[in-house]
């Protein structure tokens, strides 16, 4: 069972990781990043589409906690899963995705 936060609760999941600098992984298509994108706050953010994620999986570090990311929530929520069968220990998906974070944390970005 992958755990899901919502954008508004990412800010207190980043806070516990205590020490390790977590990523926001973004599974979107480039179209999709240019659209609308998170800036990086307390985090990195790794854009990789999930339809690349099993080849360029090796670009991330198991030990890293990883917050998945998509337009609403369930490519990450796959990406999530996929991930944590795949080793990743510390793994939550953002539920609602980049529209929920534009309503609930940041109406500049837009919706799409």
């Amino acid at each position: 069972m992958i755990d899901q936060i919502t954008p508004s609760q990412l800010a207190a999941w980043l806070q516990a990781q205590s020490g390790r600098h977590p990523i926001v992984l973004d599974v979107r298509e480039p179209w999709e990043l240019q659209t609308a994108s998170v800036r990086p706050q307390g985090f990195d953010l790794v854009c990789i589409p999930m339809g690349a994620i099993t080849a360029r999986i090796a670009e991330l570090d198991p030990a890293i906690p990883v917050a998945c990311l998509c337009h609403h929530g369930a490519r990450s929520l796959r990406v999530a899963a996929f991930l944590a069968g795949n080793g990743f220990d510390k793994v939550v998906n953002i539920a609602g995705g980049i529209h929920a974070w534009s309503v609930e944390l940041d109406p500049g970005i837009p919706v799409y």
